[in-house]
Protein backbone atom coordinates (compact mmCIF):
# COMPACT_ATOMS: atom_id res chain seq x y z
CA UNK A 1 0.00 0.00 0.00
CA UNK A 2 3.07 2.24 0.67
CA UNK A 3 4.40 1.98 -2.34
CA UNK A 4 0.88 2.80 -4.02
CA UNK A 5 1.16 5.78 -2.08
CA UNK A 6 4.92 7.05 -2.69
CA UNK A 7 3.86 6.16 -6.70
CA UNK A 8 1.24 8.28 -6.89
CA UNK A 9 2.54 11.08 -5.11
CA UNK A 10 5.89 10.90 -7.72
CA UNK A 11 3.44 11.24 -10.17
CA UNK A 12 1.49 14.17 -8.58
CA UNK A 13 5.07 15.80 -8.04
CA UNK A 14 6.08 14.96 -11.96
CA UNK A 15 2.83 16.21 -13.16
CA UNK A 16 3.38 18.91 -11.42
CA UNK A 17 6.92 20.28 -12.65
CA UNK A 18 5.76 19.58 -15.90
CA UNK A 19 2.57 21.91 -16.09
CA UNK A 20 5.16 24.50 -14.97
CA UNK A 21 7.68 23.80 -17.64
CA UNK A 22 7.55 26.87 -20.21
CA UNK A 23 8.17 26.36 -23.76
CA UNK A 24 12.26 27.34 -23.98
CA UNK A 25 11.45 28.38 -28.02
CA UNK A 26 8.83 31.01 -26.28
CA UNK A 27 9.02 34.62 -27.59
CA UNK A 28 7.27 37.37 -25.46
CA UNK A 29 7.53 39.60 -27.73
CA UNK A 30 6.16 38.14 -30.62
CA UNK A 31 3.33 36.72 -28.64
CA UNK A 32 2.40 40.03 -27.94
CA UNK A 33 3.08 41.65 -31.39
CA UNK A 34 0.75 39.05 -32.54
CA UNK A 35 -2.06 39.08 -29.45
CA UNK A 36 -1.59 35.58 -28.56
CA UNK A 37 -2.79 34.02 -25.04
CA UNK A 38 -1.22 32.15 -23.20
CA UNK A 39 -1.75 29.20 -25.45
CA UNK A 40 -0.42 31.19 -28.68
CA UNK A 41 -4.08 31.39 -30.01
CA UNK A 42 -6.52 34.35 -30.62
CA UNK A 43 -9.63 35.41 -32.11
CA UNK A 44 -10.35 35.24 -35.60
CA UNK A 45 -13.49 35.19 -37.95
CA UNK A 46 -14.08 32.35 -40.54
CA UNK A 47 -16.35 33.95 -43.49
CA UNK A 48 -17.38 30.99 -46.05
CA UNK A 49 -18.10 32.45 -49.60
CA UNK A 50 -20.63 30.62 -51.07
CA UNK A 51 -22.67 31.33 -54.40
CA UNK A 52 -24.72 34.40 -54.29
CA UNK A 53 -28.05 34.99 -56.03
CA UNK A 54 -26.50 36.97 -59.17
CA UNK A 55 -26.26 34.68 -62.65
CA UNK A 56 -23.53 37.38 -64.68
CA UNK A 57 -23.05 35.83 -67.73
CA UNK A 58 -20.90 38.83 -69.80
CA UNK A 59 -17.80 37.20 -69.40
CA UNK A 60 -15.99 40.99 -69.32
CA UNK A 61 -18.09 41.95 -66.61
CA UNK A 62 -17.51 39.11 -64.68
CA UNK A 63 -13.61 38.77 -65.33
CA UNK A 64 -13.75 42.58 -63.95
CA UNK A 65 -15.83 41.69 -60.90
CA UNK A 66 -12.85 38.68 -60.06
CA UNK A 67 -10.23 40.83 -60.56
CA UNK A 68 -11.52 43.39 -58.15
CA UNK A 69 -12.05 40.75 -55.90
CA UNK A 70 -8.53 39.39 -56.00
CA UNK A 71 -7.06 43.14 -55.66
CA UNK A 72 -9.41 43.69 -52.83
CA UNK A 73 -7.65 40.38 -50.71
CA UNK A 74 -4.56 41.64 -51.95
CA UNK A 75 -5.47 45.15 -50.04
CA UNK A 76 -6.84 43.61 -47.03
CA UNK A 77 -3.56 41.13 -47.08
CA UNK A 78 -1.48 43.76 -46.88
CA UNK A 79 -3.36 45.79 -44.59
CA UNK A 80 -3.23 42.72 -42.29
CA UNK A 81 -6.80 42.61 -42.05
CA UNK A 82 -7.01 39.21 -44.05
CA UNK A 83 -4.50 36.39 -42.39
CA UNK A 84 -6.32 33.67 -44.93
CA UNK A 85 -7.44 33.15 -48.56
CA UNK A 86 -8.38 30.98 -51.04
CA UNK A 87 -11.23 28.74 -52.98
CA UNK A 88 -12.46 25.64 -51.86
CA UNK A 89 -12.82 22.44 -54.60
CA UNK A 90 -16.15 21.55 -56.02
CA UNK A 91 -18.94 20.94 -53.38
CA UNK A 92 -22.79 20.05 -52.62
CA UNK A 93 -22.79 23.59 -50.25
CA UNK A 94 -21.98 25.50 -52.90
CA UNK A 95 -19.11 26.95 -51.13
CA UNK A 96 -16.55 28.94 -53.29
CA UNK A 97 -14.05 30.05 -51.07
CA UNK A 98 -12.96 31.50 -47.49
CA UNK A 99 -11.68 34.50 -45.79
CA UNK A 100 -10.13 34.82 -42.44
CA UNK A 101 -10.26 37.86 -41.05
CA UNK A 102 -7.74 39.29 -38.14
CA UNK A 103 -10.58 40.02 -36.04
CA UNK A 104 -13.00 39.02 -32.92
CA UNK A 105 -15.82 41.09 -34.22
CA UNK A 106 -18.61 40.06 -36.40
CA UNK A 107 -18.89 43.49 -37.34
CA UNK A 108 -16.17 44.13 -38.43
CA UNK A 109 -15.85 41.23 -40.78
CA UNK A 110 -18.72 42.58 -42.42
CA UNK A 111 -17.27 45.63 -43.40
CA UNK A 112 -14.16 44.24 -44.51
CA UNK A 113 -16.32 41.44 -46.73
CA UNK A 114 -18.80 44.46 -47.74
CA UNK A 115 -15.72 45.54 -49.64
CA UNK A 116 -15.34 42.71 -52.16
CA UNK A 117 -16.83 43.15 -55.92
CA UNK A 118 -17.95 39.71 -55.81
CA UNK A 119 -20.04 40.31 -53.07
CA UNK A 120 -21.14 43.63 -53.62
CA UNK A 121 -22.27 42.48 -57.24
CA UNK A 122 -24.05 39.35 -55.57
CA UNK A 123 -21.52 36.65 -56.62
CA UNK A 124 -20.94 35.49 -53.62
CA UNK A 125 -23.16 35.77 -50.61
CA UNK A 126 -20.98 35.05 -46.69
CA UNK A 127 -21.57 33.48 -43.81
CA UNK A 128 -19.89 34.24 -40.83
CA UNK A 129 -18.21 31.77 -37.80
CA UNK A 130 -15.83 32.97 -34.98
CA UNK A 131 -12.91 31.21 -34.86
CA UNK A 132 -10.55 30.55 -32.67
CA UNK A 133 -6.15 29.60 -34.01
CA UNK A 134 -3.11 30.21 -33.88
CA UNK A 135 -1.92 33.65 -33.45
CA UNK A 136 0.69 32.56 -36.26
CA UNK A 137 -1.84 32.95 -38.93
CA UNK A 138 -0.84 36.49 -39.18
CA UNK A 139 1.98 35.48 -40.66
CA UNK A 140 0.83 33.68 -43.63
CA UNK A 141 1.19 36.11 -46.47
CA UNK A 142 4.64 37.26 -45.57
CA UNK A 143 5.36 33.92 -45.75
CA UNK A 144 3.50 33.57 -48.94
CA UNK A 145 5.44 36.27 -50.57
CA UNK A 146 8.66 34.45 -50.19
CA UNK A 147 7.04 31.13 -51.84
CA UNK A 148 5.05 32.95 -54.22
CA UNK A 149 7.54 33.16 -58.30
Amino acid sequence: MKIIILAAVLLFVNTCANAQTINKDYDSVLAKKLNADDYGMKKYYLVILKTGTANITDKVKNDSIFAGHMKNIQRLASENKLVVAGPLGKNDKAYRGIFIFNTASKEEAEKMVATDPAVQSKVFDAEYYPWYATAALQQTFEIHKKLQK
